[in-house]
Formats: structure tokens, sequence, C-alpha cells
């Protein structure tokens, strides 16, 4: 042996002494100098390659039982390099490396995911690797990145969803198949977890999409090429059918027995989600289409029309409109194709069809503006099994008693979900033969016909939305007991023939959404049958106009050739929230009229002038509370965001509109008495209420705009304004008789009106996107 490569074998076996040595009581900076030279030597010297990858190997083992002591920021650097490694064994022990200390906290995540490296070379090993346990060590680290906010929104700023989603429309047919469910938590329905007949990689892959599709935001959502999205929902939407029947059915496995089954961390909410938003990245309100076809079913040629309905009779008498669905009904059109299905099957088998492919809708906020918002409230349960009492009621009246069909797999207490299986919805066709009235909520979240009906309706009110029940009733029975409602319904007879009995209102007054009045206090018949009692005979194609707050009910009863059928009937709902009443109108004008003063820099001299210009603002908004208790005309719905369905129809009405408004404000200026404010807000706080939490629907109006033009209503609450009102007593009364006159006599119809309709349109547009992410959940085969 020659002596120079003699003298070159000692320095080599005295450096890897001294890198062995160093080793064993490493430090952050020993171990970066030991890869960094590693990686260096492998480079410049093939020859020592592999024992220079064993010896980063050995580091990477040490780092990771050390985390997070020696996770330092210049080690950091250098993962980009070992994640591209030539060695599978380096490239993984990488991976997981990041995973691990990625864990760790928050700041070490965002440290991690702000290394555009690492995120680009944890994505070519996730989607470019040939060896399957480097592509799973990736696909976990990229998993423990997305466990925060900040490193969901760095992958998709890398565009990887969109990249996984052609993987899987390219590489995935067929999609990966659900075997089984299985939970940890007994009794529920929200917390199942999937188990696939699939290798891990492929499993952790499908996660990995369903966690960035359940991060985007709408935009983002929106971003994703049509073809690509519309492919992949398909896609998703028959693996959902899969997945929501074995739900139903209970399905379970001892997965832990069967090796080449992967149990996932894949939630069946996860899947849903990932469906509903997919539905919704289409953001803009829809044409109400239906609105024309609506007004023909209801208001047909030769009965009573649309105007003499809104002078006449909305808001303020009941109205049977015979015959008027008959056409629609023959012909297939808005209800037709719902009766078809009842007309052609035995109404137990139908029943239980469609129960089985209903999922249960969560309520949304009625001020909710973010359907994102909606999204984290309700993803725990979303998917889910229809829920008893929320979704489904099932209910008999029996001598004027409401009586609520026990389950025998009903929770421990009414306060536990009861999540529907199979087995509860055989019971339901054992409760329909005992005289028991199936009723269906949300009939518009469930059929894509229903939906468009209530769409249709609702822009004919001017409502950013409208509800639809189902009451199925057998022959000879009554559902629901003598009750009143907060909202005005249209009763649609779809099939057999049902008695109503409508009792006079206790009161001229309209009840306010959420405030109805209850059940008929009075259950005595012969006691209902005094005081103008009407009663109504539906048969099929009727249609009964039933307003708010008057108290009814309903019988099953005999076909005209005396034969006794079940009863089928929708209830159009027309709900008119706060927003949305004339109340609502001139709140809007006040908080325009106000954005118009100019704010405080510009109008106001010193801070008590401001205080007093606020106060007297706040003073108008308690008037227009206590004038509508006693005044109707406030709490009637606002028809300014109608849809037109002719130019004649647009005259009238916002002639009507217009002296609707100038009436209000006129009561306003007349009626407001600074004593009685006094007294509601001492009350209010006396009883620990605010007041002024109930406006808080007034920020949507200035969300996008200028903090010194915003509503008064922000930083306000009663307390407050009752100490300064008793403080200043004198002064804040002569500030508030003035800012009342000034608004009165300054405040334009024709000015209000784009805020109002700007309004509405971005509460249609959330009910809009909340439906279609219901629809696409409800089961099509």
């Amino acid at each position: 042996m020659k002596k120079s490569e003699r003298m070159s074998r000692i320095k080599t076996r005295k450096r890897i002494q001294h890198q062995q040595l160093a080793i064993r009581n490493p430090n952050s900076e020993t171990l970066f100098a030991i890869i960094l030279a590693a990686l260096y030597c492998s480079s410049d010297n093939e020859s020592y390659s592999s024992r220079n990858f064993h010896l980063i190997n050995h580091c990477l083992n040490r780092l990771h039982r050390s985390l997070p002591q020696y996770l330092s920021p210049p080690i950091l650097s250098l993962l980009p390099i070992l994640l591209n490694s030539k060695s599978d064994e380096i490239a993984c022990k990488s991976a997981e490396l990041v995973g691990a200390a990625s864990l760790i906290s928050i700041e070490m995540n965002e440290m991690i995911t702000l290394e555009d490296g690492i995120i680009m070379g944890l994505i070519n090993l996730m989607l470019g690797s040939s060896s399957s346990d480097v592509s799973v060590a990736a696909c976990n680290a990229t998993l423990d990145l997305l466990t925060t906010s900040i490193g969901r929104q760095r992958l998709l700023h890398f565009s990887v969803l969109e990249k996984l989603i052609v993987c899987f429309i390219q590489e995935y047919k067929p999609f990966p198949a659900v075997v089984s469910l299985f939970s940890d938590l007994k009794g529920s329905g929200s917390c199942l977890r999937m188990v696939f007949e699939e290798e891990e990689y492929t499993v952790l892959l499908f996660h990995a999409t369903l966690v960035l599709i359940n991060s985007c935001t709408t935009k983002q959502l929106q971003d994703i090429p049509g073809n690509l999205s519309k492919s992949f929902i398909n896609h998703l939407k028959r693996l959902w059918e899969e997945v929501h029947r074995m739900i139903l059915c209970c399905t379970s496995l001892n997965y832990s027995q069967e090796r080449h089954f992967c149990a996932s961390n894949i939630g069946t909410n996860n899947l849903a989600e990932s469906i509903f938003r997919l539905s919704i990245g289409n953001n803009q309100v829809e044409e109400h289409s239906n609105v024309k076809e609506i007004m023909r079913s209801i208001f047909p040629l030769g009965e009573v029309d649309f105007q003499q309905f809104i002078l006449d009779y909305w808001e303020m008498s009941p109205l049977l409109i015979k015959g008027s669905l008959k056409d629609s009904l023959k012909q297939g059109n808005i209800f037709g194709c719902l009766v078809e299905c009842f007309q052609s099957k035995e109404i137990p088998s139908f029943l239980l069809s469609m129960l089985k492919k209903l999922t249960s809708c969560p309520p949304i906020e009625s001020d909710e503006l973010n359907v994102h918002h909606f999204l984290e409230e309700a993803r725990d349960n979303l998917g889910c099994p229809i829920i008893y009492e929320q979704d489904i009621r099932v209910v008999r009246t029996h001598y004027s008693e409401e009586l609520h069909y026990s389950f025998r797999q009903s929770g421990s207490s009414r306060s536990e979900a009861h999540f529907f299986n199979v087995n509860d919805m055989l019971e339901c066709e054992e409760a329909y033969n005992s005289g028991y009235t199936i009723a269906l909520r949300g009939m518009e979240f469930r059929f894509e016909s229903i939906a468009a009906i209530a769409d249709g309706l609702a822009a004919l009110f001017g409502q950013p939305s409208a509800g639809v029940n189902m009451y199925l009733t057998p022959p000879h029975s009554q559902g629901l007991s003598c009750h009143s409602d907060d909202h005005c319904v249209f009763v649609c007879q779809l099939g057999g023939v049902k008695e109503w009995n409508i009792f006079p209102r206790s009161s001229l007054q309209l009840p306010r959404l959420y405030q109805s009045n209850g059940n008929w206090p009075d259950s005595d018949p012969e006691n209902q049958a005094v005081n103008g009692k009407l009663q109504f005979l539906l048969k099929e194609g009727d249609v009964l106009y039933i307003p708010r707050g008057f108290p009814h009910e309903a019988r099953a009863t005999i076909d005209e050739d005396g034969s006794a059928r079940f009863s089928l009937h929708l209830t159009l709902a027309i709900e008119v929230e706060p927003p949305f009443a004339w109340e609502g109108f001139v709140r809007v004008a006040l908080n325009h009229w106000c954005e118009k003063q100019g704010g405080p820099q510009r109008q106001f001299s010193d801070s008590m002038s401001w205080s007093l210009y606020i106060t007297s603002v706040n003073l108008l908004h308690v008037a227009i509370k206590l004038i509508g208790d006693n005044d109707s005309t406030f709490r009637k719905a606002c028809l300014v965001g109608q849809i037109s369905l002719s130019t004649a129809t647009e005259g009238w009405l916002s002639m009507n509109q217009r002296m609707i408004f100038n009436y209000l404000t006129s009561r306003i200026n007349t009626e407001s008495k600074f004593s009685d404010f006094l007294e509601f807000l001492e009350t209010a706080v006396q009883k620990h209420e605010d007041f002024f939490q109930q406006l808080r629907w007034l920020q949507h109006l200035t969300m996008e705009r200028d903090s010194s033009h915003g509503s008064c209503i922000s930083s306000t609450d009663t307390r407050t304004i009752l100490h300064f009102c008793m403080q200043h007593k004198d002064i804040v009364e002569d500030a508030f008789l003035l800012v009342k006159s000034k608004f009165c006599a300054e405040v334009l119809f024709e000015d209000v009106e784009p805020n109002y309709k700007m309004l509405l349109e971005r509460y249609k547009r959330v009910r809009q996107q909340y439906t279609k992410g219901m629809l696409s959940l409800h089961l099509t085969s």
C-alpha cells in the first residue's frame, strides 16, 4: 500500500472517530456541522456516500430523539436538501423529523411552514417518490403541518390542493372504497371514522385532500378549475352515498383483525364538509327563475291576483285559493315531482325510502352572513343522520293533547340528540299506522325542486329565504294541536283532504319572529266554535293562506268519494326576519342618515356633542321598537326587495312601499316620548337585558366601509345609555328632539333603498350557499 493512500485512510479514520465522539454528546451546532460536512463529502467523493448517508441518518435519529432541544434554524435550513436526498432512508427520516417538529408547538409549526424548500420537498416526496415508505412519511408529515391554520394556508399557497385532486382523478380509479366505520364514542352519530380497503398511502393522500378543501375560503374554492371541482365532487358523492348507508345501518367491523384494511382518521363529517364546501364554490346570488311560475300557481287568473292579495289579505286575513295548484300537479311542474312519488308507491314503503336519503340540517343563525362561520360551529355533526325533534317530528293530537311518539332506541334524556337509524325509520311506519303524523322540516334543503319553490316564493315577497315543511297525516288523524305561528304560511294540499279550523287572533298586533304566541290557550272546542272561527276544507290542489298569529288546527278527513285517505301537504313559510320587516327598513334608513352626517370628525366640536348625538340616535332605535309594539305596520314584511314581475306590478308596489315609509317616519316624529324611553331602558337594565344586542345586524351594513362612518350601535349597551340619559336628562331630551326632527325631515326613501337591497342580497347569498351545501348531501338514489 502506498504511503499517501495509507495516510489518507488514517486521516479518514480519525475524522470518523472524532465525528462519532461528537455524536455521543452533541449540541445543535455540532449536529449541523456534521450533517453539513457529510453532505459536502458525499457530493465531493462518491466512495464515501454510503458511509456519510449512514452518518446523516444517525444524526437525524439523534435530532428526532432530542426534539425540540436541537432543532435550530441552521438545521431547518438543511431540511430541504435532506428531503431531496438520493437516499430513501434519509428522505424518509427527514420527513418524519419535519412532522414530529411541527407538532411541538404552533411557533415551531409556523417556522417550518415558512420555509418554502421544506414545503416543496414534502410535496415532491408525497406525489413523486417511487418508495411507498417515503411517500407515507411525507403524507404523515404534511398532515402534521396541516394541524395549524398557517400550515393549511401555506400548503394552499403552493397549489397543493389542485395537484392532489388531479392525482386522484387521474390515478385512483375506482376511488378509495369504504368498507366500514368505527367510533371511539358510543352512541354518537357524528364521531365515526372510515375504514378503507386501500393501501395506507392512498388513504393519507385522500385525508390531506379533504383537510385542504375544508380549509378553503370561498375565493379559494372558486379558484379550483370547474371541471376538476365537478369531477371530484362526483367521486365524493358516490363515496358519501356508501358511507351514509353504513351510518344508518350501524355497520361496524373489527378492523384490527383484518390487516388489509386501513383504519383512517377521516371522519364521516370531514367527507360531508368537503362535499358541502365544494358545492358552494359559486358565490353568486342566483336568478329567481321560478317567481313567475310560483305566481301563476298560487295566484292564478280569475282568482285573487297578487296586488289584491297584498292589499286585502297579506298579514291580515286567511284566504283559500281553490284549485290553484291543479295545473301544476297535472303537468308535473313545481310540486308535481313530489306528488308523483307518493302516488306511485305505497305510503309506508315510500316514507322509508325517502327517510333513508336524508341527512340532518344543523340550524344556521338568522343573522349569520358567513357560511364558513356556520361550518366551524356545525362541522362535528355535519352529515349526521336526521335528528328527532330537529329534522323530524312524529306527533298526533288526542283530545286536544299533543303526543310525541316515543322511539324504542331514543336517548336517555330529552337533552341528548336522537340520531335516526334504519330501525327508527321502520318505527315511523308503525307510528304512521297508529295515527301519528310524520312532519319533516327543512324540505327546501333536501329536494332541489322544493328549494326552487322556496327561492321563488322568498323573491316574490322580498325576503332572503322561505322555509318548507312536509306533513304526512294518516286518515282521520290530527297531527299538531291548535297553535299559532310567528310567520305566515301557504298550505299547499298535494294529496288527500284536510279540514282546517282557523281562529281569530287574540290581538291585532302581529307577532315578531321568534316570539310566537305559542299554543292556543283555550282548547275547549265549544269555546273555540264562537267568536269568528273559520273552517276550510282543503282538497288536492288547494292553497290556504294563514297569516302569522292566527291559531289553527287541521285533521285529515274523507275524500269526495267517501274514502278515507292520507293527507299530504307542504307549508311554505315566509319568516320575516328583523332586518326585513318595516322596523328593519326604518333602522336601515336611520343608519344611512347617520352616515350622511359625516361622523364625529366633521360635525361635532367636542366629545359631549358627539355623545349627545350618539345617544339621540340610539333613543330613536328605542322609539322604533316602542311604536312597533303598538303599530302593526312596523312589524309587517317590507317588500322593497321584491323581484318585479311586470312594470305594472313594480309601479303600484313601489308607490305602496313609499306611502308606508312616509307613514312610519310621520309616526316616529309625532309619537316618540322621552319618558317612555327612560322607563323602557330602566326595565331592560333591571331584567339584565341589552336591547341593542338585538340590533347587531346593523353592523353588516358598514362592515366593508370606513369605520368612522360605522353604525352607532356597535359600541352601545343599554346600561350606558340609561346612565348618560339620567345624568344629562334635560340636554339629552333637547338633543333627541332635534335629531328626531332632522331625521324625519331629511331621510329619503330612494337613498335608503340601495342600502336595504344590498343587505338583502348578502342575506340571500348565505342562505343560498347553505341550501346548496345541504342539497349536495341528499342522496339521489
